[in-house]
């Protein structure tokens, strides 16, 4: 039960019900799921991973900057974010449009289980 309670396997968790939704909604409406989608879930998938280990070993160094590490580590994610679209738009894909609104739910849900992860560990600090 301990992997649950960490990032990593909460990290797994979130990922693989973003992959089943992808699944579900590309078997029932396969014209709204870009071709490209597994890559986009693979680069969120990595970039949660490393940042969200980052900022472990960051907050264990130094817990009194907690605001402007986990800041950071956001704004790092969303420069990271900003180049991958870039370079994948600027690439030879079919359908941009789409592969953008595909990448941006993909970035809100990541965004939702980080935003999660933040008030469930301020949630002891506040007690």
């Amino acid at each position: 039960m301990k992997i649950l309670k960490s990032h990593i396997g909460s990290l797994i968790i979130v990922t693989g019900a973003i992959v089943l939704l992808t699944l579900l909604v590309q078997y029932f409406q396969p014209g709204w799921i870009h071709s490209r989608i597994w890559q986009v879930i693979i680069f969120y998938f990595g970039l949660m991973l490393l940042s969200g280990q980052l900022i472990q070993f960051l907050l264990k160094q130094s817990e009194e900057n907690s605001v402007a590490i986990v800041m950071g580590a956001t704004i790092i994610r969303f420069l990271a974010s900003l180049i991958f679209i870039a370079i994948c738009l600027f690439t030879e894909i079919d359908n941009k449009i789409l592969f953008f609104a595909d990448f941006f739910v993909i970035y809100l849900l990541y965004l939702l289980f980080d935003i999660y992860s933040l008030i469930a560990n301020l949630r002891p600090h506040s007690k």
